[in-house]
């Protein structure tokens, strides 16, 4: 396959133009974005993407999870499309470039060709997934994990909100709900660009995360059941203090951790004590412990010994204790071929850049199980992101672009 020439980039203001734009859709509170899965602004995101996708030539395809499909047709209607993008859905108080650069980074790929006159044997396709934040319907990555056949679709649409909205529902509502059967189509190759969402890069220097790899995720839920009590009359002998529990778990959470460095990293973001008043002692707590790691065994060794000294402190302090296992995918090796062909365009291209493991769990990495996938990052400033003060540069944001243009149209192949 002959490469890019070298001169043959996107438009940097105009990609930047067109993520400012979108981020007016959805405002957060703080200055990023709150444009929830399903939700009024998601399908207002929806229709704003559609219209640059077709009045960039493109035609759009809509599966019955919602996923979008904008296709540049290529000289040979046969040929595997290669597939780019990421999602447009945010985290309540969400940045601006989660996701969102994948998607119009993908867009800014098609407009470019289309500047430069440029055709592709294979067809380009521009992809939107639904729900892969995972925060108003869990778990994350909902519809790429449909489309992978992880999945059924009547389980995803069946998951339900914090107000009992069905997701089903929800997508019929907004309007983006397709006919076409999910995971129907084939692909010679998916990319999707995204900020790292951690410090490595900015921290090394480095423009573009070449990825090869990315975490497996382990979620358990854990739900430590004691009594209500008075909390100033109580004796302390008498206790049965489930916050106290929950506590002392986390504690050996971190540890575990800690004992797996420098790779692994584990925590609990989502927490509820009950009944959540002053002067009650908790009787019972609910937290979901997060474990990553690019390693299966070691998951699965945190895993395990979460469960055996967990139970040991709740033995201890007269408490009950029960584990449910909510979410998680294996690690995953991205395509060596495709992850060649990112690290080949940023060496042409003259950028700065290193390997790098994915902390995050990503479309990519569900789609990496039915077509060769890589992933391109670029950096963020300070590693911030899932925060409305997620930031990145004009220049970070060209550079991973620039990268992703050329990985995608070498592997489209271009016609002389």
């Amino acid at each position: 396959m002959a490469a890019p020439a070298a001169n043959m980039t996107v438009n940097g203001d105009r990609l930047w133009d067109s993520l400012m734009e979108m981020a007016k859709i959805g405002p957060g509170v703080a200055g990023g974005n709150n444009r929830q899965t399903l939700t009024d602004a998601d399908a207002e995101g929806r229709a704003l993407f559609q219209r640059w996708c077709e009045a960039a030539g493109c035609t759009m395809g809509l599966d019955q999870m919602g996923n979008m499909f904008a296709r540049r047709e290529g000289t040979d209607p046969d040929a595997l499309p290669v597939y780019v993008g990421s999602h447009l859905d945010t985290q309540p108080t969400g940045g601006k470039y989660d996701g969102v650069l994948g998607v119009l980074g993908g867009l800014e790929v098609v407009r470019s060709l289309n500047d430069l006159g440029v055709k592709t044997k294979h067809p380009i396709v521009v992809t939107n997934f639904t729900n892969e934040e995972g925060t108003r319907f869990a778990p994350a990555m909902l519809s790429s994990g449909v489309f992978a056949g992880i999945h059924s679709q009547d389980w995803a649409y069946d998951r339900a909100d914090s107000q009992g909205r069905r997701f089903g529902d929800e997508l019929e509502r907004i309007g983006w709900k397709g006919e076409e059967e999910v995971g129907a189509r084939k692909m010679r190759a998916f990319f999707e660009l995204h900020i790292e969402q951690g410090p490595i890069l900015e921290a090394e220097d480095k423009q573009v995360g070449v990825v090869t790899h990315g975490q497996g995720l382990s979620w358990t839920q854990v739900t430590v059941t004691g009594r209500d009590a008075h909390t100033g009359s109580t004796p302390m002998p008498m206790r049965k203090n489930a916050g106290l529990g929950m506590a002392r778990i986390l504690d050996k959470v971190d540890q575990i951790a800690w004992s797996h460095k420098p790779h692994a990293v584990g925590a609990a973001g989502h927490i509820e004590v009950f009944p959540n008043s002053r002067n009650v002692i908790p009787g019972k707590a609910v937290f979901t412990v997060d474990f990553r790691s690019p390693d299966l065994s070691v998951i699965e060794d945190m895993e395990q010994r979460l469960r055996t000294e967990a139970q040991a402190i709740c033995d201890e302090m007269g408490l009950e204790v029960e584990f449910e296992k909510v979410g998680g995918f294996d690690p995953v090796a991205f395509d060596e071929t495709c992850v060649a062909a990112v690290r080949d365009a940023a060496e042409r291209l003259g950028y700065s850049h290193m390997n790098i493991i994915s902390g995050a769990g990503h479309d990519a990495c569900w789609i990496n199980r039915v077509a060769p996938t890589a992933m391109i990052m670029c950096p963020c400033v300070d590693g911030l992101s899932h925060n409305e003060a997620e930031e990145i540069s004009k220049d970070w944001a060209k550079a991973g672009a620039d990268v992703l243009f050329h990985a995608v149209v070498e592997t489209a192949e271009i016609v002389e």
